[in-house]
């Protein structure tokens, strides 16, 4: 896809995404925070079907959502995406730069909507702050998508497992925080929804204004290609020459003696 197309549809997804997340949002403000939908039910679901070694993996899989593994993880994205040491390091930035400002809008929207957690009896893990929406959850979910992206920008064929793994990471992430009490499952939807409109209007961003030859990805022949400019048209897979440039040349050959002298062996005067 070009990269006009690209920021059209990642603008459009990110649009989108958020404006279900503020729906959400306003559902969420108007009942003062309460379960919502299936809420009560999946979390006591949940709190009735935890064996050690489920309880065990699930928190071994929801730390793998916080602390230095998710910027780690963005930063491999980075270097899977560029393809010089000047588009890694841009990568790196760009990476690190989405991530962090969306923990930062993820925080603020946190500390507005105000939402109670579940009751602390039914917990199996420890959280703080409050919970809507995850923030483990964004947090994964944004990791995952900016490695999916780097992965299809390297090698678009062939990649499609890969990314249904990197992709199925992130909404695991996202599904131990109920399982382990601390989240209602709304707080997840949230979470998600909220990771995909940053993410989509990031990107958006990003391929609409940076430069061609910054572009993480691309390689110096599509630079070279896109900035070119021909200088005559083509027909039949041969080049014809500007009309310009054909009478400048005809100019050129009356003017000046011809290479060959012809077969009289003298030369026609300039």
């Amino acid at each position: 896809m070009k990269r006009g197309e690209v920021a059209e549809l990642a603008g459009s997804c990110g649009l989108g995404a958020w404006t279900a997340f503020g729906v959400l949002t306003m559902v969420v403000v108007g009942h003062d925070g309460i379960p919502l939908f299936t809420d009560a039910d999946i979390l006591s679901w949940s709190v009735g079907h935890r064996p050690d070694v489920a309880v065990a993996f699930a928190r071994g899989l929801t730390d793998t959502g916080t602390g230095v593994i998710p910027y780690a993880l963005a930063v491999l994205a980075a270097l899977i995406a560029g393809r010089t040491p000047r588009q890694r390091a841009l990568a790196v930035a760009l990476c690190l730069g989405c991530l962090g400002a969306g923990q930062a809008l993820r925080y603020a929207v946190m500390a507005l909507v105000t939402r109670p957690r579940p009751p602390l009896t039914g917990w199996a893990t420890h959280a703080s702050g409050w919970a809507f929406p995850s923030g483990h959850t964004t947090t994964a979910a944004l990791t995952a998508g900016l490695l999916i992206i780097a992965v299809r920008m390297r090698g678009p064929r062939g990649t499609t497992p890969l990314a249904l793994v990197i992709g199925g990471w992130g909404a695991s992430v996202g599904l131990t925080r109920v399982y382990l009490g601390v989240h209602w499952f709304t707080d997840v939807v949230g979470g998600w929804l909220f990771a995909l409109g940053w993410l989509g209007l990031y990107l958006g961003a990003v391929a609409r204004w940076l430069p061609d030859r910054w572009t993480p990805g691309a390689t110096d022949t599509d630079t070279a290609r896109g900035t070119a400019e021909p200088t005559g048209s083509t027909a039949g897979g041969r080049t014809h020459p500007a009309p310009e440039q054909t009478d400048v040349a005809r100019e050129q050959r009356k003017d000046h003696a011809p290479d060959d002298p012809g077969r009289r062996g003298r030369s026609r005067p300039a």
